[in-house]
C-alpha cells in the first residue's frame, strides 16, 4: 500500500494513515494497542500472557456463525473419523443451539488454514501442529482425551519391519526413514530433537522422506517402502486393534517418554458466550456406548481439560530446539501431498 500511495504522489503522511486503515479493517491488532504478542501473528495479541490469543477487543470482530464447523486431525480417511465423532458433534449442536458441520481436512496446513480464515472455528489439532494453530490462527486449546485420573498422553515410538537388521536408532544411519510432516510432532520434530541428541541427526545422517501421515508411515515399514519410522504409539495402538495393520510385522526399537495427544478447542474470535458453550460441552460429554468410546476407549474414556501454556511447555522446548518459526511459509511446509500406494 506504500508502494502504491508513493506511486501516485500520495503524501506520506496519508500512505501511513492509509496503511493503518487497512490494518483497522483487517483486525489487525497494531503494536500500540497489544502489550504483549509472544510468538503470535501479529493479528493476535496476548495480553494475560497465557500465550493464546486473546478475544478481539472490537466486539465487532467476534464471531456467532449460525453453523459450527468441526475438524479432527488429518486421518486416512476422514469420512470414518466423521461418524466416530458424529454423537460429540450432535452434543456440540445441542449445547451452543448451532448446527454443526465436519470438515475433513486433508494436511495440518488445511485444518490451520481455514482456522485461520474463519472457515473453521472448533477442531482436534494434533501435537505439533496446535502450536501452529496457536500462533497463526488464534486457536485456544482446551481439552485433551483422558482418563478419570486425569492421565493422558502417547509416546514417540521409533518402528522398523520385524525382518529389519535395525536395532538402535544409531542403525538408522544411511537408510531411508519417513517421518510425518514438518510440523508433526512425534513424526518429525521429537525425532530431530531428539535422535539428534543420541548421535543421529536426520537429513544429515539419513534421508527423510516425508510420508504425510502417521498411518502412511506405519503402513509403509509394514510393508517395507522406509527402513523404519517415527510414529504416536496412539496411531500405532488404534491401527492394531483394527486390524489395519499386524505387529507381528513390525518391532518398536525405542520410545520417548509421554507427549500429550491432540488437542481440542476453538478459534479465539468466537462469541466468549458461545466459546464457554462449546468448552463445557467438550468437558461434560459422556462417552459410554459411543463412537468416540468404541475408536479411543483403550486409550482415554473422556475429554479433560488442558491449558497450552502448561501442557505443551515440553513441546514449544522442542520446536524451539529445531528452530521452528510460525509463518505463513513455515505453515506451507505443512503441504505435503498423499504418498500413492503401492499395489501388493
Amino acid at each position: 500500500m506504500i508502494k502504491s500511495a508513493t506511486r501516485y504522489g500520495f503524501l506520506k503522511c496519508g500512505a501511513i494513515l492509509g496503511v493503518v486503515l487497512f490494518l483497522s479493517l483487517a483486525g489487525i491488532v497494531t503494536a500500540a494497542d497489544c502489550p504483549n504478542r509472544g510468538k503470535l501473528d501479529v493479528r493476535y495479541c496476548d495480553a494475560d500472557g497465557d500465550l493464546v490469543a486473546d478475544p478481539p477487543a472490537d466486539k465487532s470482530q467476534l464471531l456467532d456463525p449460525d453453523t459450527l464447523v468441526f475438524s479432527y486431525t488429518p486421518v486416512e480417511d476422514p469420512s470414518v473419523y466423521e461418524n466416530v465423532f458424529e454423537e460429540f458433534m450432535d452434543y456440540l449442536s445441542a449445547k451452543t443451539g448451532k448446527k454443526v458441520k465436519w470438515y475433513g481436512a486433508e494436511s495440518y496446513a488445511a485444518q490451520v488454514e481455514a482456522m485461520r480464515s474463519g472457515r473453521l472455528h472448533v477442531a482436534g489439532i494434533s501435537t505439533g501442529p496446535t502450536v501452529f494453530g496457536v500462533n497463526l490462527a488464534g486457536y485456544v486449546p482446551i481439552a485433551i482425551m483422558g482418563k478419570e485420573d486425569g492421565t493422558f498422553g502417547y509416546k514417540l515410538q521409533l518402528i522398523t519391519h520385524k525382518d529389519s537388521d535395525i536395532k538402535t536408532v544409531q542403525d538408522l544411519k544411511d537408510r531411508n526413514i519417513a517421518h510425518v510432516t514438518p510440523s508433526s510432532n512425534s513424526g518429525n520434530q521429537a525425532p530431530r530433537a531428539l535422535f539428534t541428541a543420541q548421535g543421529v541427526e536426520p537429513d544429515k545422517d539419513y534421508k527423510v522422506t516425508y510420508s504425510g501421515k502417521h498411518d502412511n508411515s506405519i503402513m509403509g515399514v509394514a510393508n517395507k517402502d522406509y527402513d523404519a519410522a517415527p510414529v504416536a504409539s496412539s496411531v500405532l495402538e488404534r491401527m492394531v486393534q483394527k486390524g489395519v495393520v499386524d505387529m507381528g510385522d513390525l518391532r518398536v526399537i525405542w520410545e520417548s517418554r509421554l507427549f500429550p495427544t491432540t488437542s481440542y478447542g476453538y478459534v479465539n474470535n468466537l462469541d466468549p458466550a458461545l466459546a464457554a458453550k462449546v468448552k463445557d460441552a467438550f468437558l461434560t460429554f459422556d462417552w459410554k456406548g459411543t463412537g468416540l468410546d468404541k475408536e479411543f476407549g483403550k486409550q482415554a474414556d473422556r475429554f479433560i481439560p488442558i491449558t497450552f501454556q502448561e501442557h505443551w511447555a515440553d513441546i514449544r522446548t522442542i520446536q524451539e530446539v529445531n528452530g521452528v518459526v510460525y509463518s505463513q511459509e513455515a505453515l506451507k511446509g505443512l503441504k505435503v501431498k498423499k504418498k500413492k500406494k503401492k499395489k501388493k
